[in-house]
Parts: structure tokens; sequence; C-alpha cells
């Protein structure tokens, strides 16, 4: 296993290719290796930190709409570790001599780029159905939500579609060089593969931030306090605001003038599940209270749910 994990020693000296072009390629090839032990590591410690207030917070619910939210996340979870091994294996695999080729290169850059994408938009459904309640589940919200959703998955597929047939051309004349793993070698557009997915997920902050904005100001114009569960919907905003900056970063990266090195989706993977998973299990440790649940107008006097807490 030592030997898998542990990079190869390549001897550029043995190709007739400059050194000052091939370095370079090496370099940018061999950051992956590493990071994505990073976002590995970190996912599984977040997993076993939050192990107990899963067990406290969540498994004791009966069955209902906040509990089905949780274990989907908790999957979801699952499926990004899963998914943090499958890169590190790849990673680590594919930089061993003689395994790679430009079909295999093309090839695995796409897969890897739909599974992200499906794991993203597992947790954007989740968001969208967070603003739907927000919203008083209003129809028209998650119509309009829906919509963009499709739009922007559309426009997804539209850019992996091209990015994927002028893949082989672009990596044509480095693919034989003695490169730990698939050459990080980017196309033209490649940089706006996640674009339509940040702007849908900049809409969703948007609503979020609404609908918070709004609720403070009607509790400030009743009593001049903001309740509780206010405060707490304001702070989850956060994490709405966490996985938009990640898609942003993620597509500045790409964009050869800013010179951020290509360091693999291992870490966009392990804090979009961290992230969003510990919205959730946060929400619901902090409406376990039944007096601030009553506070916030979930409970009734007598102990009766009268809404949803946030989902």
């Amino acid at each position: 296993m030592s030997q898998l994990l542990s990079p190869p020693s390549f001897h550029a000296n043995s190709v007739s290719q400059d050194t000052s072009q091939l370095e370079p390629l090496i370099i940018a090839s061999l950051i992956p290796l590493h990071v994505v032990l990073v976002g590995l590591t970190w996912i599984l410690h977040d997993y076993l930190i939050t192990l107990e207030d899963e067990i406290r917070y969540i498994w004791p619910q009966r069955r209902s709409f906040s509990k089905f939210m949780f274990f989907w996340v908790v999957n979801f979870q699952s499926d990004s570790i899963a998914l943090l091994l499958f890169d590190v294996i790849q990673i680590h695999v594919f930089a061993r001599p003689g395994i790679t080729s430009d079909n295999l290169c093309v090839a695995m850059d796409t897969i890897i780029r739909v599974v992200g994408a499906l794991s993203l938009w597992s947790v954007e459904i989740i968001m969208q159905l967070r603003i739907y309640a927000l919203f008083g589940w209003s129809k028209p919200i998650a119509g309009i939500n829906l919509l963009l959703f499709a739009g922007s998955i559309a426009g997804f597929m539209w850019i992996l579609i091209h990015n994927h047939s002028v893949r082989a051309s672009v990596i044509a004349d480095v693919i034989d060089l003695p490169l730990p793993g698939c050459p990080s070698v980017h196309s033209g557009i490649e940089w706006a593969q996640w674009v339509p997915a940040t702007i849908f997920e900049g809409i969703l902050v948007g609503f979020a931030l609404f609908k918070t904005f709004e609720s403070t100001i009607s509790s400030l114009r009743k009593d001049g306090t903001v309740p509780l569960y206010t405060i707490l919907l304001r702070d989850n905003i956060l994490y709405f605001f966490g996985v938009a900056a990640i898609l942003v970063f993620n597509n500045v990266r790409r964009v050869s003038v800013t010179h951020i090195p290509w360091f693999s989706y291992g870490p966009f993977h392990a804090a979009v599940g961290i992230m969003t998973s510990r919205m959730l299990i946060n929400l619901r440790k902090a409406t376990s209270s039944p007096d601030l649940m009553m506070s916030a107008g979930v409970l009734g006097d007598d102990g009766t749910l009268l809404r949803m807490p946030g989902y």
C-alpha cells in the first residue's frame, strides 16, 4: 500500500524534451497526490467528531421529513467519503508508469466531473427544499428554482460535452511524457465547467438572504428583538455562502492567469459534504430544546408541532 501511495521517481533526462517544459508538468501532477489525502483525512475526521451528535439528536427521532433529510445527507456524506477514496486510489494508481493513456485520461476527466456534479446536485436539492420551506412552502418559488436548477444542469452538460470533445487534442502533445498521472493541461473553456452551478448557488443564496432579512426586519418592528430562531436561520446562511464560495474558487483556479495549481477535486468534495451535513446537524441540535422551539413558533404551548423547523 505504501508503494501505491508514494509517488514514483521519474527521470526527465531520459527523454529529449526540454527540461524547462517538463518540470512544471511533473510538479503540477505531483500536487494532487498529496492534496487528495488531505481531503480524505479531513472528511473522515469530521465524520467521526459529528457521529456523537448524529446518534444523540437524529437517531431518536420518529419518522419525519427532517429525519429523512438528514439521513439523505448522511448517505451523501458516506458517498463523499467513498468519492474521496476513489479520488485517492485513482490519482495514485494513475501515477504508476505505464497506466495512463490518452483515451483513459479523457474518459476519467469526464467521469470525475460527472460524479462531482452528482454530489453537488444532491446538495442543491436540499438547498432548494430549505428555500421552499423558508418561503412558506411556496410552489411558485419551488417552480422557479426547479427551472433554474434544470438550466444549470443543461449548461453544465453542454460545457462537459464540449470539453470532452477537445480534451484528447489538448493533451496530445504531452500524454507520452513521463508524468505521474494524466497531464495537468486544460482546454480553453474548461474554467467555465462550474459556472452554471455557481450562478444557481448564488440565486439560492439571494433567496435565503432575502427571507432572513425580511424575517429580521419584521421581528424588529414587532418588539425590537430578534428571535433566536431567526438568528439560527441567519447563521445557517453561512453554509449557503460556503458552498457558493467553493464553487467560485473552483472556477477561478482554472483560469491560468491566477496561477493557482490544480490539486484535484478532493478538497472540494470534502468541503461540500462536511458543510452540508453540519448545516443540518447544527440546526437540529439548536432546535432540540423545547423552549427554543416554542419561542421560535415551531412548537405550541402544548408541545404540538406547528411547522417544520427550518427544512
